[in-house]
């Protein structure tokens, strides 16, 4: 048995554990191994209980003050007591607990750990954990617990004591980097890095830990654009598509004027459409910053000059949204051009027809998803292809859409505003163009950041929009509750909301363990104002298009990075009415207010980015997500901007000052690029 074995070779793994593993995409020992915790649970100190915090979760230490009481239904029991020190009393409860009367009436001093919240303006503790006798509290003292993500019939234990007889089979002395890149960059060796990730002795080992993990993230993905650039470089343009007098007629003739960055963008797309070269362009800009309508000019291009153009969305409401809009645009303006909608729910019949009218040429603009890359789709001349940072396509897709003709120039899309030094990194394969202006007609959004004590005003303000027509969002941080996090889920979320706002309000949720088809339902339902109100995840940050929807409220704001929270709020604001942003947070930590504040006074994403990055400190490490860009699996492209800049600077030096190709100290490296790239890069990256 090695790292490579099946799951199931670790004792106590079953079939039906290894069934659940398999939901968490964990095969092998080397999966579970890379399965790192989603944060971790630090004990520290108690805190005297005038001190407590609401939002924070902390140790108190007190006796039992009078008798303990239990109550409430018979399906949702509640035990209570009050703990008292020599600074206050707090009060405690427990949900479906009633069997802990007998440990709590025991006497003497306990330690309680949990977090603090606000109830009917009295501040207590919920559901904490247990310390009795109180030196049991000693074991965990100043230890941090991995909390893993997982899956229902999974436990946070199982978990661990899977990944400790993982241990056992870890070679200490293998590496895939060599001694002399570890040295020169200060990171540990792999075997202590894994070890500390799970299970780090304290704050500073698992930095040390984690910044090697997510070093070799970095490294590891600019190796593959290096080869990928390397491979595909100064491609002949096929297509050499000329400047149309028809297109500066279209936009000299729309109801609103091209902001001076639109127009700089459009012509630096013009001009690489005519060289020598096909283009492959990464067009940045900042939510609602006008960069559909710049990709809607080039899929416009290649049709007037007798190619095919094709955009392909993320989902595929947000596909049938643009097919809509583009074919009533292209109608209005007089011209002669066919569209055409590829989704991969579409019938038998409906993909055969769609198929025969885009291989004979007979549309020109087809609109879709990855449907529009399947095998059996055949372009007649495809020129001219819009896409975005959720969909880069890999090689593969590169090929196929090669192999169904000549190389089309590419247009990747980006609302993520990451510095510019960053994305020359990120995107090496790409030229890149920045919108960073917004349109004139379009209403700043307003913004408010709140503690929890400002929810049912906020949920009053929601139903006047509501009474008014319009539509709202609440983000929530995670699907459902947690044993390890505290924190408001979606599904319990929404049962509450349903009973405050009525039934004349319809509540609709999205979370991503939905199946596609469901979450196209939903946000489909939604789009029509079938659904007034949308709990959802972090799923909606992409994919939807609603300017109707005038409010956002994000739950547990502090759990969010400030450009993720950007991004969501982005949402918002794509109408004529004025929209609002409502920013809630447990929170009331100086910093957390400090981080917050940044979003409540400015709606400019790459001043947010850029502020974000000065802000943040390594305490801000555990259980913040900043963003989902390129889906690393630890890294983060804002927080760990600098180790990204050490990443590149190692690739560069290991492809240019030494024969990576031929040096054996690098044969484990390229073991793991070329296993990466077939596994992952060829599939999700330009």
């Amino acid at each position: 048995m090695d790292i490579n074995s099946r799951i199931s070779a670790l004792k106590g793994v079953g079939e039906k554990t290894e069934k659940l593993f398999d939901k968490l995409h964990v095969y092998t020992i080397k999966d579970l191994l890379s399965l790192y915790p989603r944060s971790y649970e630090i004990y520290e100190p108690p805190v005297a209980i005038r001190e407590a915090e609401e939002g924070k979760t902390v140790a108190i230490s007190g006796v039992v003050f009078g008798r303990v009481q239990t109550g409430g239904s018979r399906n949702m029991q509640i035990t209570t007591i009050y703990v008292k020190d020599i600074t206050g009393t707090m009060k405690v409860i427990w949900f479906r607990m009633p069997f802990l009367k007998n440990t709590l009436s025991k006497g003497g001093t306990i330690i309680l750990r949990g977090r603090i919240v606000r109830r009917r303006d009295q501040l207590l503790m919920e559901h904490p954990e247990i310390f009795y006798p109180a030196s049991n509290y000693e074991k965990k003292l100043d230890t941090m617990q991995p909390v893993y993500p997982l899956t229902a019939g999974l436990t946070n234990n199982a978990v661990g004591k899977a990944v400790k007889q993982a241990f056992t089979l870890l070679d200490p002395k293998w590496d895939f980097l060599p001694l002399e890149i570890c040295e020169r960059y200060g990171l540990c060796c792999y075997a202590d890095a894994v070890q500390k990730m799970h299970f780090p002795e304290e704050k500073a080992s698992f930095y040390r830990a984690r910044k090697r993990v997510v070093f070799d993230e970095f490294l590891i993905f600019i190796l593959s654009l290096r080869q990928m650039k390397a491979g595909g470089e100064r491609v002949k343009n096929h297509f050499p598509l000329q400047r149309r007098p028809e297109i500066d007629k279209f936009i000299d003739s729309l109801p609103y004027e091209l902001t001076n960055a639109q127009k700089k963008v459009w012509e630096e797309i013009c001009t690489d459409l005519e060289e020598k070269y096909v283009m492959s362009r990464l067009v940045q800009g900042d939510v609602g910053s006008g960069k559909t309508i710049v990709a809607v000019l080039g899929l416009l291009s290649a049709a007037l000059n007798g190619y095919q153009g094709a955009l392909m969305a993320p989902t595929e409401v947000l596909a049938r949204q643009h097919y809509a809009n583009i074919t009533k645009m292209l109608e209005e303006y007089g011209f002669q051009v066919q569209t055409e909608l590829l989704t991969g729910s579409m019938g038998a019949k409906e993909k055969r027809l769609a198929y025969e009218r885009i291989e004979s040429g007979k549309v020109q603009i087809i609109i879709g998803t990855h449907a529009l890359i399947q095998e059996k789709v055949s372009y007649h001349r495809l020129a001219f292809v819009v896409t975005d940072e959720q969909h880069r396509f890999g090689v593969r897709q590169r090929e196929a859409l090669a192999g169904k003709g000549k190389q089309p120039h590419i247009l990747v899309m980006s609302a993520t505003p990451i510095p510019r030094t960053l994305a020359i990194i990120l995107y090496g394969d790409l030229d890149i163009s920045i919108i960073d202006e917004l349109p004139k007609n379009r209403l700043p959004i307003k913004n408010c950041v709140v503690d929890t004590g400002y929810r049912n005003t906020a949920y009053s303000f929601m139903q006047k929009q509501i009474a008014a027509g319009r539509q709202c969002y609440i983000i929530c941080p995670m699907v459902e509750e947690s044993e390890h996090l505290e924190a408001e889920n979606v599904l319990d979320y929404a049962r509450e909301l349903e009973s405050v706002m009525g039934k004349e309000i319809q509540i609709g949720v999205l979370h991503g363990r939905m199946k596609q088809a469901e979450k196209d339902s939903i946000m489909e339902a939604f789009s029509k104002n079938e659904i007034q109100i949308l709990v959802s995840t972090t799923v909606v940050e992409v994919g939807i298009d609603v300017p109707n929807a005038t409010v956002i409220m994000i739950e547990n704001a502090e759990r969010f990075g400030l450009a993720q929270l950007h991004q969501l709020r982005g949402r918002v604001g794509r109408g004529k009415a004025q929209s609002y942003c409502i920013f809630m947070s447990a929170s009331k930590t100086k910093e957390t207010r400090k981080r917050l504040d940044i979003l409540n006074h400015s709606n400019d994403g790459f001043y947010i980015a850029g502020e974000d990055l000065k802000l943040r400190g390594p305490g801000d490490l555990f259980g913040i997500r900043q963003s989902g860009i390129m889906d690393f699996k630890v890294a983060d492209v804002f927080q760990d901007a600098e180790v990204l800049k050490q990443a590149s600077e190692a690739a560069d030096w290991i492809l240019n000052t030494s024969c990576f190709y031929e040096e054996p100290k690098y044969q484990e490296l390229k073991k793991l690029l070329w296993r990466y790239m077939s596994e992952t890069m060829l599939e999700t990256t330009l």
